[in-house]
């Protein structure tokens, strides 16, 4: 054997075991056959404890109702474990079963009698939501849920409420929400009761969860696992708060370098998709012990994290990118701890806290604790109530080219962080657009076409890092302030202006529009090449704002089959703003950590293209998230 020809043996012999045997999983197959093409296995768990690392796992198109539970993950990004939906096919998993068999109770209710036993270890109507800032507001909520024909139900505490339903005040589905249920349960038996309004369920789809999950590891450090192109949904999840355990439909646990692509994930009780917190850092801490706040039980979290190994060398890494995430009553995506040094993109989140039977301060399309060196990008988000929540350690965060709109909280809220963290290139278009209980934080080319809440915080004291590290460099409170502003377009309410930059009283409560809300904060601001229309007023001690109190850019949302586009009218004024490219240069170092403004990967930064990509003039770009947009009636495809 030649010299050559055994090099080119190994080199395939390598790189066949690189790319490691691929299991199949179909509806029609069986787990005591050998998982390949034509003798598929029957459930994606068989495939799970099968598959090694570098080994690939394709399912075929069907409905799989289990909790897959991987046992492992892959070694190395070349060498991972992947799930993936066979190409072209529509593959569902399903954390709940069918129910036939339902029986007449009274006045149209219907009711079903399951043992306990057909739970098995865990039964959703006898757990009740609890945890760290959950608000049941007065009544229990279990894990449950019912649904029919694809559509859950209202939670009912009250069996009386069943028979004689009412509107839940606050619902976005008013009409929808007088579908109620209500469960009970005894030592033997769960009982669940349920107003279909004049449907027969037995002729109907009716499904209840029964797992707690669809796809979650029951343990830490399942690394480099890809979950791509399933419809998941249907989880019966606990409160994910930043102090807990954090399971979603589907998560990470406390794990590195997976990859979430491409799916469609809905219809959690609480959460859909997790990179959060594991159990034995803490669990409800402060709810078990309520003799501490619940900040010092966080900072007391944290320091438990770090001698358990919080770093980029055992968590976070992940990739969540391309999936439509909606009907999560707690958040889209959650994570505490876990999701450091992740990117977040091109995501679809919406109707998020659409019933409101419970709240509590935890909930948004997107709430990250802990988003060190985080990129939230290309993403959508609207019908969310809150839209995205960065609290504690968004340091070094990016937040770019994001459509924040129709959420009725805010677009944005920022939460006792130091920076430096970066938000460029954003539409903010809700009635609130940014609540700032922040420090360091740099605003960049964004539209803010509603009110922003300047807040400081001085009561809590929370954590800044060495840098691109989850390493502690100290603690404080926040002043508020220290924060940069440039590029922006600010849109007003339209009332006069009155003493334009002059100081008014702290509007501490409900803000304003335009930077103005920061004339009271400790530290000032850093400002240049900011526009503000329609009543928006700038920073007292801004000297180069553009302020045309006159133009009214009436900005708003419209959906024309799968597209959205961005109307707005920007006056011919706006090129005069002295816009110039903002780079880490221009905004410096953040004043409490002493950090640069720059890439997760420590190079410098620069704010050259715009919303869609676009390069930027380098001499004099244009403010706001577009460049050179044009003038008078506009229109932009944003998604």
């Amino acid at each position: 054997m030649s010299i050559r020809f055994a090099a080119l043996l190994l080199l395939a012999l390598a790189a066949h075991a690189a790319s490691g045997r691929e299991f199949f999983v179909s509806v029609q197959g069986d787990d005591s056959n050998d998982g390949s093409s034509l003798k598929p296995l029957r459930t994606i768990s068989a495939a799970a404890r099968a598959a090694q690392p570098g080994d690939v796992i394709t399912v075929r198109a069907g409905t799989y109702r289990e909790r897959v539970t991987p046992p492992r993950g892959g070694e190395s990004d070349a060498r991972r474990i992947v799930y993936q939906a066979a190409a072209g096919e529509k593959v569902i998993i399903k954390g709940s079963e069918v129910i036939r068999d339902w029986k007449p109770f009274k006045d149209g209710v219907w009711k079903v009698t399951l043992p306990n036993s057909f739970f098995g270890s865990y039964n959703p109507y006898q757990d009740r939501i609890v945890g760290d800032w959950f608000n049941p507001r007065g009544r229990p909520h279990s894990t449950g849920e019912v649904y029919l024909n694809g559509k859950s139900l209202w939670e009912s505490h009250l069996l009386e409420r069943v028979l004689n339903p009412q509107p839940f005040a606050g619902a976005s589905d008013s009409a929808g929400s007088a579908f109620t249920w209500f469960a009970e349960a005894d030592d033997n038996f769960t009982y669940i009761y349920a107003n279909f309004h004049g449907r027969n369920p037995n002729q109907e789809l009716v499904e209840i969860n029964v797992r707690d999950s669809c796809f979650y590891p029951d343990q830490p450090g399942r690394n480099y696992i890809t979950v791509r192109g399933f419809h998941m949904s249907h989880a019966a999840t606990q409160w994910a708060a930043p102090t807990a355990e954090q399971i979603g439909l589907i998560g990470t646990h406390w794990s590195m370098g997976w990859i979430i692509e491409n799916n469609v994930v809905s219809d959690s009780k609480c959460t859909c998709i997790s990179l959060g917190k594991d159990r034995a850092t803490g669990h409800n801490v402060w709810t078990n012990d309520p003799r501490k706040d619940g900040a010092t039980h966080y900072n007391e979290t944290i320091v438990r994290a770090l001698q358990a190994g919080w770093s980029r060398q055992n968590v976070g890494s992940h990739i969540v990118r391309n999936n439509t995430i909606f009907n999560c009553e707690q958040a889209g995506i959650v994570g505490s701890l876990g999701p450091v040094f992740s990117l977040i993109e091109n995501n679809h989140i919406y109707d998020i806290w659409t019933k409101r039977q419970f709240t509590g301060a935890e909930m948004a399309g997107m709430k990250l604790h802990g988003a060190i060196d985080v990129v939230i990008s290309n993403n959508r988000i609207h019908n969310a109530g809150r839209g995205l929540w960065l609290d504690w350690m968004a340091q070094g965060a990016r937040v770019t080219r994001n459509l924040l709109y129709d959420n009725s909280t805010d677009d944005l809220f920022v939460e006792v962080n130091h920076g430096p963290f970066m938000v460029d290139n954003n539409l903010f278009l809700s009635g609130l657009s940014l609540l700032d209980m922040s420090q360091g934080g740099a605003y960049v080319h964004n539209l803010f076409a509603g009110r922003i809440h300047s807040r400081p915080e001085p009561r809590r004291s929370t954590p800044y890092h060495q840098a691109h590290s989850t390493a502690l460099a100290g603690l404080d409170s926040i002043a508020g302030g220290d924060s940069r502003f440039f590029n922006n377009i600010f849109v007003g309410s339209g009332r006069p202006p009155g003493a334009g930059s002059e100081a008014d009283a702290d509007p501490l409560r409900f803000g304003g529009y335009g930077l103005w809300v920061y004339n009271h904060r400790e530290y000032p601001l850093q400002t240049g090449g900011n526009v503000y229309l329609h009543g928006a007023r700038p920073f007292f001690r801004e000297q180069d704002a553009l302020n045309l109190p006159g133009a009214d850019p009436t900005p708003g949302i419209a959906h024309e089959g799968a597209g959205v586009y961005l109307r707005l009218r920007l006056p011919p004024e706006v090129r005069k703003a002295p816009a110039r490219v903002v780079d880490t240069e221009l905004l410096g170092k953040a004043k409490v950590p002493g950090l640069p403004y720059e890439n997760a990967d420590g190079s410098p930064v620069a704010i050259d293209s715009d919303y869609f990509g676009k390069k930027r003039n380098p001499v004099s770009p244009f403010a706001g998230p577009f460049e050179n947009p044009g003038q008078g009636e506009l229109k932009f495809k944003v998604w």
